[in-house]
């Protein structure tokens, strides 16, 4: 029986055994191991010398030892180089097992705690969407008007809502009857001259001057994707139907989407701001309120929510209509609100109180209505129908004053200038049409496209550029009514587009689910 060494896996010379471990080892490399490391190379217990135990085996015979003085120096010196590689050897071995259980270790723990972080991420966010769907079942008190009529001139029948959808708020203990409504009260009316006179006096002292600080045509030339944000609305349901952006604070964004919330987003830090649920199916119209942290959102639901972004609440409910609702717009005085609606009916109701000031439809040619916009002033406003007209109304009197026929196909959107004298409009034509207001007439119309898709518009603050959204994203330079830029990162129809302050950035949202941020 031969015994081999537990370090060199040899014979060894002179054996000795471990009373620690039990190995076995050749004397001359267990006492160098010990005297560097102090302990049993195969336990790491403390290990001595004196602690050896001699075995006593029968002598490995070995060739006879030249007799010349410098072989032996080289057998001794290669003999002192592999006793090294051995040690080295197995002291690689030792820390590479260690390494292997270390690693195991370190995995197994990383694995248990992506497991339990995914569980408490999908905890988190069920509570969260429970909680801001009781905070709007708990703190609503939606208004039930009563009949109520007011008669307007031209044509114009002024009526307000004689009942609440019995869905409107299922889970909100129903309000006392609000008193009959007859239209705009005098104190009303004499708010939405103010306002109109005071906005067309700053007017006229601006002039016809460009904004300081506004964007120039050739920066907007060479805009690019600043950023691409998909994550804002669920993939389940796929599409952002509509946008709108904080005229003082242009880094916060309103996103409706078809999975039935509107999302609030802070475009500089990336970080949803809030998540609004209520709607009971898609929300297709959204307007932030330019002074306050407040959001206005539409469904085909027929319902209008008035929320408060700091608390994802709903403020008010308001139910103006009894169809689908195509349009909204919030009059220069922050307080009302202009909505239209599949039930050939546009309301101009108090955000404040959720009353429905009054409720029009055009008597005499009587379409449902696709689209609206208050003028700047306030004093009138267009609406958009399902028979490609454009009607335009007087608010105070609430009658029908001019009407813009030319498109073919429902009307997608319309926008008034800045400086009131243009309203653009869009169809299903593949067109935009210009008309001056001060003449009635159509002036200018961009051809796009065959089968172009218009379904947003929007004018800068300063009425200098308008930007289209469709099938793609265009910007063109108002008067001259030349193309700038066109923007083509959407994978899908683009829905809605907005500028920022002084035209510095673009935003856009498609139904490929994102929202894009152009700029320079």
């Amino acid at each position: 029986m031969s015994l081999i060494c537990a370090i060199s896996n040899e014979v060894p010379e002179h054996a000795v055994v471990s009373p620690v471990s039990g190995g076995i080892f050749e004397r001359r490399l267990i006492e160098k191991f010990i005297s560097e490391h102090g302990i049993d190379p195969l336990n790491n217990k403390d290990l001595s010398i004196d602690q050896l135990i001699d075995i006593k085996v029968a002598p490995v015979v070995k060739p006879k030892p030249p007799s010349a003085t410098s072989i032996p120096a080289i057998l001794k010196a290669l003999q002192d180089e592999w006793d090294s590689v051995m040690l080295h050897s197995f002291s690689l071995r030792q820390q590479l097992h260690t390494a292997k259980q270390e690693l195991s270790h370190a995995l197994y723990q990383h694995d248990a705690a992506t497991r339990v972080i995914a569980r408490l991420t999908k905890e988190v966010t069920a509570a969260r969407e429970a909680l801001a769907t009781l905070k709007p079942q708990a703190g609503i008190q939606p208004q039930t008007p009563t009949h109520g009529v007011a008669t307007g001139e031209a044509g114009g029948t002024a009526d307000t809502p004689s009942h609440t959808p019995s869905h409107a708020a299922p889970a909100a203990p129903e309000a006392a009857p609000a008193p009959a409504t007859t239209g705009l009260s005098e104190a009303v009316v004499a708010r939405l001259q103010s306002t109109a006179t005071t906005l067309t006096q700053e007017r006229k002292r601006r002039g016809r001057s460009v904004p300081e600080g506004l964007t120039p045509p050739e920066q907007i030339r060479a805009f690019s994707t600043l950023a691409s944000h998909p994550g804002l609305h669920s993939a389940s349901v796929p599409g952002i139907l509509s946008l709108d952006v904080h005229q003082k604070d242009t880094s916060k964004v309103v996103t409706g989407g078809a999975d039935k919330n509107a999302t609030v987003f802070n475009k500089d830090t990336e970080q949803v701001v809030a998540i609004l649920k209520g709607h009971n199916k898609k929300v297709t119209c959204v307007v932030y309120h330019p002074t306050e942290d407040t959001v206005i959102t539409a469904s085909p639901d027929t319902q209008i929510r008035v929320w408060n972004v700091g608390t994802s609440q709903t403020l008010q409910l308001i139910s103006a209509h009894d169809g689908p609702v195509t349009g909204l717009s919030l009059h220069a005085t922050g307080d009302y609100l202009l909505s239209a609606s599949l039930d050939h009916h546009w309301a101009f109701s108090d955000i404040r109180t959720g009353r429905v000031l009054c409720k029009v439809s055009d008597q005499s040619n009587s379409s449902a209505l696709t689209a609206a916009q208050f003028h700047p002033d306030g004093l009138i406003l267009g609406t958009g129908t399902q028979d490609a007209t454009i009607k335009i109304w007087d608010l105070k009197e609430r009658s029908n004053v001019a009407n813009f026929p030319g498109h073919s196909g429902p009307i997608s959107s319309i926008a008034f200038s800045e400086n009131g004298y243009y309203l653009a409009t869009a169809a299903e034509d593949s067109t935009v049409r210009l008309w001056d207001l001060r003449k009635l007439r159509n002036f200018k119309t961009l051809q796009l496209d065959e089968g172009y898709e218009v379904t947003d518009l929007c004018f800068d603050r300063s009425g200098t550029y308008l930007a289209v959204a469709g099938t793609d994203v265009r910007v063109y330079l108002c008067k001259q009514w030349t193309e700038l830029r066109v923007f083509t990162d959407h994978t899908a129809l683009a829905t809605g587009v907005r500028f920022s302050a002084d035209a510095a950035s673009l935003a856009s949202t498609s139904m490929d689910r994102t929202l894009k941020i152009y700029g320079s």
